[in-house]
């Protein structure tokens, strides 16, 4: 879906950081569009798999989970000295130091978290929970000794939010839907499992279901899948 937008609109577009989940620990200043892109694009995907069913003549869909939507969009740095309407901005910044603040926000690894930062896109109605997927960076024209005077950032965030507040936002609160997450640092297994069923009683079930060898140690970035209660089987049930 590509969303048109007023190129010219006064309100600039920003990428604010967080250390984080929630967004409620901002980190350092926002980066801010220079030129607000004249669009956007968002992607949703479903990943379905194939079952055969009894009797039947080919293989059946059957819903396996929804990916995190993209964000795309085009950031264009310049540094010449004129902002958006032409008019020449009191202090000049170079390509270079533009590209580095948004790298900055975006795409370097922070100590703190020890991961990128969680990242808040706000541009008038477009509010968008996110991590930098990827950016591509195309310089476009230059000074004579070779000195960038101005880019075009492709860039693809991929969102991301807290597990509790994307349930609601989607309304997956049903344990009869697989449901999957990435590990994030501070997370357990029986929180997660928690989270998903509404008690931590069924985790040593979710570690037999993905195999896991050591579920007191999960891995940042590893995925875990909570499949429908039915299919752990009969097991201890109430609250964790």
């Amino acid at each position: 879906m590509i969303v048109g937008l007023n190129l010219f609109k006064l309100e600039k577009l920003k990428i604010k950081a967080f250390k984080d989940v929630e967004r409620r620990q901002p980190i350092a200043a926002p980066f801010e569009a220079m030129f607000n892109p004249a669009s956007f694009s968002q992607r949703y995907a479903i990943t379905w798999g194939a079952k055969q069913g009894v009797g039947s003549s080919g293989p059946q869909l059957s819903y396996s989970r929804s990916e995190p939507r993209e964000l795309t969009l085009t950031l264009v740095v310049d540094g010449t000295g004129v902002e958006s309407i032409g008019i020449v901005a009191p202090v000049r910044r170079s390509v270079k130091d533009r590209v580095k603040a948004f790298l900055d926000v975006t795409f370097h690894y922070n100590g703190v978290i020890h991961e990128p930062n969680y990242l808040l896109v706000e541009w008038g109605s477009l509010i968008f929970s996110c991590r930098l997927s990827a950016v591509d960076i195309k310089y476009t024209a230059f000074e004579r000794d070779g000195t960038p005077l101005r880019a075009e950032l492709q860039v693809t965030l991929i969102y991301d939010k807290a597990a509790k507040a994307r349930a609601r936002e989607e309304g997956k609160t049903s344990p009869d839907l697989t449901h999957s997450r990435i590990v994030r640092g501070g997370d357990t297994l029986p929180l997660l499992t928690k989270d998903i069923y509404g008690s931590s009683a069924r985790y040593l079930d979710v570690a037999r279901w993905n195999r896991l060898d050591n579920f007191r140690s999960l891995i940042p970035g590893q995925e875990i899948f909570f499949p429908p209660l039915a299919k752990l089987g009969a097991g201890a049930s109430g609250e964790g």
